[in-house]
């Protein structure tokens, strides 16, 4: 899934904010998006070292979470950057930044953010093509932020129609990005969680969702779950990762692979050191052998969600 290269089809709007000026926007409403820093996955990472020397599932822990930290950092920093610059125009309790857009761009964009009166804001950026006559506005983010318990502790959710923004501008528009994305966050709690709703290339459903928790020392601990055919019949199968890691960056991952065209669940346990290199592997179907002690992962038990 090319989930960065999706959202970077829409970065076209960050480049425009500069000319959107008029009204003084709030200092609530500027404060109510959290920065992309706030809500970013905390992984351990070192480059320092090829990726054949690494823990094969810590490579997929990391690629997993730098693919959502570029989604949920994209849009965030897309809407709290646009809350930063003076409001175009206000009609009772919603700011409207824009339309605006370049010349030669294929598509128009504005955000609205309504003051619910209670201390939240609900958002919308929506973007109308410039090349059908008379087109409407459709809305490709739309979000909520609750600000009311401070700074570093607000909560919300976002979510991003990729669909929706392939019709808006089919130009720049990645032809492989589907459906919704559905992002969670709990500044307070050090939680973030993001669902996937999207199709495969032959039409056939793709569900997801990941659930990531960050621990008071740094360290973190993340699930993701994918269901869709992985072979076989159309059978859905099921693929589950669990990633632990502590502040230092030692962890450990369990997979399992289940339901569909499979008789038994495969499961595979890996664990790797402060420098990302495996220190022990199983698994239940003899895929590959197994190796190491398992005394030297950071978590010494498999914990895999119930299915």
């Amino acid at each position: 899934m090319s989930l960065t290269k999706s959202l970077a089809a829409l970065t076209l709007a960050t480049s425009l904010v500069a000319c959107i000026q008029k009204d003084e926007t709030p200092t609530e409403l500027r404060r109510a998006i959290p920065t992309a820093d706030q809500v970013k996955i905390e992984l351990p990472e070192s480059n320092a070292r090829a990726i054949g020397d690494l823990a094969e599932w810590y490579v997929a822990t990391r690629n997993v979470t730098r693919t959502f930290n570029g989604g949920s950092a994209w849009v965030l920093v897309l809407v709290h950057a646009i809350v930063q610059y003076p409001v175009t125009s206000v009609d009772n309790d919603t700011y409207t930044w824009g339309p605006w857009s370049d010349a030669l761009d294929p598509a128009e964009y504005k955000l609205d953010v309504v003051d619910n009166l209670d201390g939240t804001y609900s958002y919308k950026l929506s973007g109308r093509s410039k090349t059908e006559a008379n087109a409407s506005f459709e809305v490709v983010i739309d979000g909520f932020a609750d600000p009311r318990l401070g700074d570093d502790k607000g909560n919300g959710s976002f979510t991003l129609d990729f669909d929706a923004g392939r019709r808006v501008n089919p130009i720049d528009a990645d032809a492989d990005a589907r459906g919704t994305i559905t992002a969670g966050y709990d500044l307070s709690a050090r939680h973030l969680d993001l669902a996937i709703d999207s199709t495969d290339e032959n039409g056939a459903p793709v569900m997801a969702d990941y659930e990531y928790n960050r621990t008071l020392d740094g360290g973190g601990d993340m699930v993701f779950n994918v269901n869709g055919d992985a072979g076989g019949t159309s059978a859905q199968e099921q693929i589950t990762l669990r990633s632990r890691w502590q502040s230092n960056g030692a962890g450990r991952a369990d997979a399992r692979l289940s339901g569909g065209d499979l008789a038994t669940s495969a499961i595979a346990s890996e664990c790797w050191s402060t420098t990302f290199r495996r220190t022990y592997y199983t698994d239940n179907v003899n895929f590959q052998p197994t190796e190491g002690a398992v005394a030297d992962c950071a978590f010494g038990t498999a914990d895999l969600p119930p299915q």
